[in-house]
């Protein structure tokens, strides 16, 4: 290729990638409301309560960043998705921003054309099983009927942990979470198989929670985090630091209760940069001031986020292990607020 015909190839590409990048929070003023795609239903991730309003761990996320453009937690549409529909949602535009317990791959960023904007959970699939079946290890699971969602991580790793242990297994293929727990309940496969975190979240809806057991093993990782479309990079960079926000501010000790406080009173440069007393940070992403601020009155930072979604307290029961502030030895970690 000359040198005018690729440069000519890369002033096109920069404008369409910047007019996807100005476009996708102007659209979503424009609309007065984010398009937010969400999982069918994972109780503690994304699930409505019993007044039809969807509350969870990934809710949270999408509420933040609505309350960050529009200073309303409450102006989002969520839009359910599968693991085979969320893709095409995002990259179709139905959805502005998908935060669906999503696993960051390489091919899902290179190859599907996404951008992870961070990690908001760092899990790994595991397996359930009744109690009464008597296993104790995944290796012991030679011959199972396996509930698996398709299109998802979880099907190709469960391929790749057989065949490593040169063990067999009869997939049981499904749809949604609910069609697992459904099908694993009625005893249509021998063991349910997904992320951890999805394993608690359905265990804890059993009527019998104690009949069933998570085994030890975790085959995968699988960092999980929202996504926006490639190109998208304002859009992405918007996103990306409302997470962060929550994140540096279970960190920096700011809460829900105690942001307004913070906000006019902090003798730290970073919380001022952070909650918009100080710097042009909100003007730099096309928001105001008072856009971290907002998210985190409205949904509270990372830890409480956690805690009142997924946490011991909470039926689900997950600790914080890996998803721990880096500073108590897990992996969350904002770059600075500067």
């Amino acid at each position: 290729m000359n040198k005018s015909v690729f440069f000519g190839a890369l002033t096109v590409a920069g404008l369409a990638a910047g007019a996807a990048a100005a476009s996708t929070l102007d659209d979503v003023k424009a609309r007065g409301k984010l398009n937010c795609g969400v999982t069918t239903g994972l109780v503690g991730f994304a699930a409505p309560n019993a007044n039809g309003e969807w509350e969870g761990f990934d809710v949270a996320v999408c509420r933040a960043v609505a309350a960050a453009i529009f200073a309303d937690p409450n102006a989002v549409e969520f839009i359910p998705t599968t693991g085979k529909t969320r893709f095409t949602a995002l990259a179709s535009g139905e959805i502005d921003f998908l935060a669906r317990n999503t696993t960051w791959t390489f091919s899902r960023d290179v190859d599907l054309k996404f951008d992870f904007i961070g990690v908001n959970y760092y899990d790994g699939q595991g397996f359930m099983v009744p109690k009464a079946l008597g296993v104790s290890s995944a290796k012991d699971l030679d011959g199972a009927t396996v509930c698996i969602q398709t299109g998802t991580t979880t099907e190709l790793n469960l391929a790749d942990f057989f065949r490593a242990n040169n063990i067999s297994y009869e997939p049981v293929p499904i749809e949604t979470n609910a069609e697992g727990q459904q099908q694993y309940l009625a005893g249509a496969c021998d063991t349910y198989t997904t992320d951890a975190s999805g394993l608690a979240a359905t265990r804890a809806t059993f009527e019998t929670p104690g009949d069933h057991i998570i085994l030890p093993e975790i085959i995968s990782k699988e960092p999980l985090g929202p996504l926006v479309r490639h190109g998208d990079n304002d859009w992405g960079d918007l996103t990306r630091w409302v997470l962060y926000a929550l994140i540096a501010a279970e960190e920096l000790g700011v809460t829900s209760a105690n942001v307004e406080e913070m906000a006019t009173n902090t003798t730290n440069p970073e919380v001022a940069r952070l909650l918009g007393a100080e710097g042009t940070l909100g003007e730099m992403l096309g928001l105001d001031a008072a856009w971290a601020k907002n998210a985190i009155a409205s949904q509270g930072n990372y830890g409480e986020i956690f805690a009142k979604n997924i946490g011991e307290e909470t039926p689900i029961g997950l600790a914080r292990g890996l998803n721990a502030q880096w500073t108590d030895g897990g992996l969350m970690y904002a770059p600075p607020f500067r």
